[in-house]
């Protein structure tokens, strides 16, 4: 027990300065970028007076210092700034568009994980067709680019069969049946990719544990494959499947900023494609940092999670 606590607290802490590292390179993204992101942002309307006026809104005439703790100091008062296109706020913003990404990655990952993992348990105890069946699987699924699959599904059950709408958002509190639909097509497209990634390492996982001694003893004792696979195998494979998993939130982060650009859906990853286009410098800085900060989080639950299954990680994380 103790030397579970003593893993939690050490993860905890480590989350700490990767927060605080990622936060500094999130700040110096544009003030790296060559050039004057002032000048960039403006474009053809870069006067010198609109230069030096936006500056000041962005506190861009400061010490570089002045400007972190700034920026740390708004974080920690929840006042993100002010987009400069809209003038809307930006925790406002983001409070809008986060439920959208989270609904669409956890949809996704939801769907992958209930189509990936039972398929990757079946092709490891399972036959050579089954085997050949679930590698096509896995191939089209990690070749085919997440966007190129969006259009397609988006001709065939938009355009030609009319079942789902092609693009657009419902709120699901206001009609949680249009909201699925309108989900359809965007989790669909995400999950695919995803459910092909898990159910490869499903199958390898599992095959590994069915190759230790302890499986051959199982069988020997007359204990059905069903629950040799079931009871066994995937629970000792339990932690090496939720690692991945968790690693994969950032790839469904990643694809998010694409697909809710392709289906109109008003989440941060299409805020950040916007501020992008319009060159909103504070839309995109915090856009990003939400995105990554979400990442580290749920990797800091992975780790706990596989630590909690695992008790040799928390063990050999404590000595």
């Amino acid at each position: 027990m103790n030397a579970r606590f003593a893993f939690v607290v050490r993860r905890v802490l480590l989350t700490v300065p990767v927060l605080f590292v990622m936060s500094v390179i999130v700040f110096l993204i544009i003030r790296l970028v060559p050039g004057d992101p002032v000048r960039t942002m403006l474009g053809f309307r870069a006067t010198e007076a609109n230069v030096i006026e936006i500056r000041s809104q962005l506190g861009l005439d400061q010490p570089l210092v002045v400007q972190y703790l700034d920026f740390v100091g708004g974080i920690f008062r929840g006042d993100l700034g002010t987009d400069i296109v809209s003038k809307a706020s930006l925790s406002e913003l983001l409070a809008q568009r986060l439920p959208v990404t989270f609904e669409l990655t956890g949809l996704a990952m939801i769907l992958a994980i209930a189509i990936g993992v039972p398929l990757g348990v079946r092709a490891a105890n399972g036959g050579r067709r089954i085997r050949r069946l679930t590698e096509g699987f896995v191939i089209l699924g990690i070749s085919i680019p997440d966007f190129w699959l969006g259009i397609m599904l988006v001709l065939v059950f938009a355009a030609t069969l009319g079942i789902f709408p092609p693009s657009g958002y419902i709120p699901f509190v206001d009609d949680p049946v249009q909201n699925l639909r309108y989900m359809a097509l965007p989790v669909l497209t995400l999950a695919v990719g995803e459910a092909a990634y898990f159910l490869r390492t499903t199958r390898a996982a599992v095959e590994g544990v069915l190759a230790r001694p302890f499986v051959g003893f199982l069988r020997a004792k007359g204990l059905s494959e069903r629950r040799i696979v079931g009871g066994h195998a995937l629970r000792n494979a339990a932690p090496t499947i939720i690692t991945v998993i968790g690693i994969q939130v950032g790839v469904l982060l990643g694809g998010a900023v694409i697909i809710e650009t392709l289906f109109a859906l008003p989440g941060v990853g299409r805020l950040i494609v916007t501020a992008i286009t319009q060159r909103n410098y504070p839309t995109i800085q915090i856009g990003v940092l939400a995105i990554a900060a979400i990442f580290i989080l749920v990797s800091l639950v992975t780790d706990l999670v596989v630590g909690m299954l695992d008790p040799r990680v928390a063990d050999g994380a404590s000595t």
